[in-house]
């Protein structure tokens, strides 16, 4: 019998239980099958059942999870062909008992820039909505927060996490296989959401901002990182098809036009405080990420175009207050 998921214990009371509990048992059912796409993800999750690392380290820019000489050689290299198999590796670094993962992205320069302005986490209920294999939330979990709730609907990303949480046993942090038309069912439950490059995904930007701003606490807080074009213009691009060849994708706003989303969305005290360049040192191939990357989505001759000819991306970070 699939049982309720344990993070309910520290959602208020304002949360719809009886149907979180549905959502959490019909995406355990799913994901559950022993068909050959979750078996993929499931089984090296499985593999890495005895060991759980003695030093945990979330306060530095590597997540640090056990050291080298706290497991043997035999159980190293169990470790290393588990962490293999999440391949391709988006978010990063860890060290994982002696194994170093280059991820695809420095997802330290992000939080390094997001660190000014984080809102205080002690003791909070915080969401991560398309949390992948859970850096940010392993960030999170060095300032003791009461629970970090991620929502993340791929069963790659939702392995790799508890995964890596089975060795370093957060228990402030959990993950559900859901997404953010889920968010209905915790009105009024967090006081910090982070929505970290995801809001271009979005077919509709402001209605995703309004189920945010519902379910968060009165004087709650979102966090929101996303890739921009450059200009002071209240604008946002619409790709014909891809861009920076990546399928998916909406609307590109500028930095004031999303402003003005949290603003029709029903947010307040919003402050954009930090707008940064992208480059091929931030989001490079790896050894861990062994496909096209920044230098490839980017006209060559042209740094400040993308490979289709829109304006190339920039990276903002902004805040917005329920």
């Amino acid at each position: 019998m699939i049982q309720a998921p344990s993070y309910l214990d520290r959602l208020p009371e304002s949360a719809l239980r009886a149907e979180i509990i549905n959502a959490h048992q019909d995406r355990q059912r799913w994901v559950l099958q022993d068909k050959k796409g979750f078996l993929r993800y499931r089984r090296p999750f499985e593999s890495i059942a005895p060991f759980r690392a003695q030093k945990v380290d979330c306060s530095r820019d590597t997540v640090l999870i056990g050291e080298e000489g706290e497991i043997r050689k035999d159980g190293q290299q169990i470790v290393h062909k588990a962490l293999r198999a999440f391949m391709p590796w988006r978010k990063g670094p860890f060290s994982v008992f002696g194994t170093h993962v280059d991820a695809e992205w420095r997802s330290e320069r992000k939080w390094q820039r997001l660190l000014p302005r984080l809102p205080d986490l002690n003791n909070k209920i915080v969401a991560d909505i398309g949390c992948n294999n859970g850096y940010y939330m392993f960030r999170m979990a060095h300032h003791e927060p009461r629970l970090v709730l991620g929502l993340e609907p791929s069963v790659q990303h939702y392995y790799c996490f508890k995964t890596l949480n089975h060795m370093a046993a957060q228990e402030m942090l959990d993950i559900d296989l859901l997404g953010v038309e889920h968010l209905n069912l915790f009105p009024s439950c967090f006081d910090i959401i982070f929505l970290m490059g995801i809001i271009y995904h979005r077919p509709s930007p402001i209605e995703t901002l309004r189920d945010i701003l519902g379910a968060l606490r009165p004087g709650g807080t979102l966090i929101l990182e996303t890739q921009a074009i450059p200009g002071d213009a209240p604008l946002a691009l619409f790709p014909e098809t891809t861009y920076a060849k990546v399928p998916g994708t909406y609307f590109i706003p500028t930095g004031a036009c999303l402003i003005n989303w949290l603003t029709k969305a029903g947010y307040s005290k919003i402050e954009l405080f930090s707008r940064s360049a992208m480059s091929s040192e931030e989001q490079r191939s790896t050894d861990w990420m062994t496909f096209e990357s920044y230098a490839d989505f980017i006209n060559p001759e042209n740094p400040t175009l993308t490979i289709e000819g829109y304006p190339a991306p920039e990276r903002i970070l902004i805040r917005g207050t329920k």
